[in-house]
């Protein structure tokens, strides 16, 4: 069975799928209201080095007495020995999940799905839009670029969210507009104080609005999309404005993942599941399969 999978996912799979590792938590920190960023460490040396995932994949997280959750991860591959998620607390599983501090030791299986094409994506401009959560996940891939920062050319990331208290990552992302190798655009749905102002230098309005700002050669740039998923149709339809080609650009797409492996039918998309053949899909996939989005 193991071998139909990995032909299946056309990669080798953990030693077992469906075998769960025990991790421990090691750092909780709080992001915004209801938003905690979770540091998990495994208790076993040899899982820890085995350990490798691609950006935009996604981990099985077992919390004890709760049940079992799918959560992007956001931390980068290139940062080894830890990994990161995070999580909006919303149902028991993550309430769960939120009331438990570092030494509580859960458990989790994966990586699973495919992650964004970074192998493609490498000497080419990289264009990233992130709307509230969907940050999480395109984390791993800014990280992952900006330590490898010399396989890619230019760098944007574009990142909207309600408001100043609900901007996860503030301290890095306010890191991140001081580099000199990466173009960091954010903007706000409304301006309603001083804070609101200063983080966004004045932007009000909807993700789409900052597109236009970016200075790259479309053609010359892949662009990986993450967010609420009623937002895909308006960036798709902003960025072919713009030119961007319709190849290469790539949204993630979240769904009720249960095993993790393509067998459950849980995330199934049409023909395709979530947790098999995405959860990045090409734009395409999200204008031509019934109910994607």
């Amino acid at each position: 069975m193991k071998k139909s999978l990995e032909k299946l996912l056309n990669k080798p799979l953990p030693a077992d799928p469906f075998l769960p590792q025990k991790v421990v938590i090691t750092d909780v920190e709080e992001l915004a209201p209801e938003h905690k960023k979770f540091t998990f460490s495994f208790l076993e040396p040899s899982s820890c080095e085995r350990w490798n995932h691609i950006p935009g994949q996604f981990v099985m997280l077992t919390v004890p007495k709760a049940g079992e959750i799918p959560i992007s991860i956001c931390s980068s591959p290139t940062r080894k020995g830890v990994i990161e998620l995070t999580v909006r607390k919303v149902g028991r599983k993550t309430e769960v999940l939120h009331s438990l501090g570092p030494g509580s030791v859960v458990a989790l299986r994966g990586p699973y799905g495919n992650g964004f094409p970074i192998g493609i994506m490498e000497n080419h401009n990289v264009l990233i839009i992130a709307g509230g959560l969907g940050i999480a996940p395109l984390r791993s891939l800014i990280w992952y670029i900006l330590d490898r920062r010399h396989l890619f050319k230019e760098v944007y990331l574009l990142y909207g969210t309600r408001n100043y208290s609900s901007v996860l990552y503030k301290d890095e992302l306010s890191r991140l507009k001081e580099r000199k190798d990466i173009k960091c655009l954010y903007i706000l749905d409304r301006l309603e104080t001083p804070e609101d102002e200063e983080w966004s230098q004045g932007r009000e309005g909807l993700i789409t609005d900052l597109i236009p700002e970016v200075s790259l050669e479309p053609k010359e740039t892949y662009v990986a999309v993450c967010g609420p998923p009623i937002a895909y149709k308006f960036i798709g339809k902003e960025l072919l404005k713009n030119g961007y080609p319709e190849s290469q650009i790539f949204v993630s797409l979240e769904r009720k993942m249960e095993c993790g492996i393509g067998k459950c039918g849980h995330c199934q998309i049409g023909y395709k599941f979530a947790c098999v053949d995405g959860p990045i899909f090409p734009l395409w996939d999200t204008k031509n399969l019934p109910e994607m989005i």
